[in-house]
């Protein structure tokens, strides 16, 4: 049986991607207090760096925020873990916030669950989608998903609270040669591995797929674990998020 009672937002905010993760803590404190239900969140972002909390206390984050911007994007810090990665016009974010009274015990669970569905997504879209780190990717982690193996396609995070859990997840539809070329100096600035030609969008496997039919792709996935009701974003909520925002604005 599908869960009942989530919550969907669509709302995004390309021109002030501080809005995002200002938006996902005042979610996880909500959900993780009772105040609201579990919800997900599929938006639009436009072009951002979404640096990890490890990159933000690097010796090279000043020159990595700095290199971000030198090529038109700026910074933020998400409240997620990994490391660095970009937003396009070509990307999207999908967030999924629950309440779990012991979430550190399902850590891994919430990554095989999510990470899976996404990952069904893609293939009902036709890709060769797969969990797993390509070598040399931006932002690593065992719960990539990949194309054949060869390049990233979406990477994910999580950040915990008592009584709740935040999935976050970066998904290029299309775009991978700006987010290629982008994070390049971000990386050789952190003093990280990175290799250029493992960065991919769902456009490269999937050639004429553009982000609605990745949102749709996505949303009969989710639709199938979860009765989503479409809500928009209360009033309250979006100015505790707006009076937040430039706490994570990226400001070394």
């Amino acid at each position: 049986m599908p869960h009942s009672g989530w919550q969907l937002l669509r709302e995004g905010f390309p021109d002030r991607p501080e809005l995002g993760p200002a938006l996902s803590r005042g979610l996880l404190e909500q959900v993780a207090a009772g105040q609201r239900p579990a919800t997900v969140r599929l938006s639009r972002p436009g072009r951002v760096v979404a640096f990890g909390r490890r990159d933000a206390v690097s010796p090279g984050y000043k020159a990595a925020v700095e290199a971000a911007a030198g090529k038109g994007f700026p910074g933020m810090e998400r409240i997620s873990g990994g490391r660095a990665a970009a937003f396009t016009e070509g990307a999207l974010s999908l967030t999924l916030t629950l309440p779990d009274p012991r979430p550190a015990e399902r850590t891994e669970q919430r990554f095989a669950e999510w990470t899976g569905l996404v990952r069904d997504a893609f293939a009902d879209l036709g890709a060769d989608a797969r969990i797993g780190a390509v070598p040399g990717e931006y932002c690593p982690g065992e719960y990539s998903v990949n194309a054949g193996g060869r390049i990233k396609l979406a990477g994910v995070g999580q950040r915990m609270i008592r009584g709740g859990a935040h999935i976050g997840f970066v998904i290029l539809v299309s775009g991978s040669e700006l987010v290629a070329e982008t994070l390049g100096p971000v990386y050789a600035a952190l003093g990280l591995e990175y290799r250029a030609e493992t960065v991919g969008s769902l456009e490269d496997v999937v050639p004429g797929v553009d982000r609605e039919a990745a949102e749709k792709a996505l949303l009969g996935r989710l639709g199938k674990v979860a009765e989503l009701e479409t809500v928009p974003l209360d009033a309250v909520t979006l100015e505790t998020a707006e009076s937040r925002a430039p706490d994570f604005r990226s400001n070394p």
